[in-house]
């Protein structure tokens, strides 16, 4: 879940990530650039059109739409106590993540402190690149439910591995 996007190319990229995971990616309004700007669709390359993708016109909305994200939803923030890995990602969970330039509102964040996550860092970096952020977090809740229905082995195209 993308929280009042601002980026396109961040979102392509967010984008391209889901289209490889197989996970559904939710956005709420306002976005900072229209669903249609061609940064979107360079960042996320030839897969947009295969994306599942449902756009919302606030939170309230997407809570409504997703009755279940109430009870299954992580906020990842630098302002968490829990680190992403602290926690049992549930096969359906939502995570979601706010804007780059402000995070997630604290109005949503202080009813969530026992589900709010972070990735630690080290200093005073604000935060990470939001698209390495989603990769981060998404690949350790895919990890953690054994990667299921995705690809974990690779081939060679030309050539075999050594024995």
């Amino acid at each position: 879940v993308l929280y009042e996007p601002e980026m396109p190319a961040n979102t392509g990229n967010i984008g391209r990530t889901c289209c490889a995971t197989g996970t559904r990616l939710h956005l709420i309004e306002p976005m900072g650039f229209r669903i249609n700007d061609k940064m979107l669709k360079r960042a996320g390359l030839d897969y947009w059109e295969h994306l599942d993708v449902t756009i919302y016109d606030s939170y309230e909305d997407f809570l409504e739409k997703n009755p279940k994200a109430r009870d299954k939803m992580y906020m990842a923030t630098t302002k968490a106590r829990h680190r992403y890995t602290d926690v049992s990602y549930e096969e359906d969970a939502y995570i979601m993540f706010g804007k780059e330039s402000a995070g997630i509102p604290e109005e949503i964040l202080c009813h969530h402190k026992e589900d709010s996550i972070r990735i630690p860092m080290i200093g005073d970096i604000r935060s990470l690149n939001l698209g390495n952020s989603v990769a981060i977090v998404l690949y350790e809740a895919l990890r953690q439910n054994g990667f299921a229905g995705m690809n974990i082995e690779g081939h060679l195209h030309r050539l075999e591995w050594d024995e």
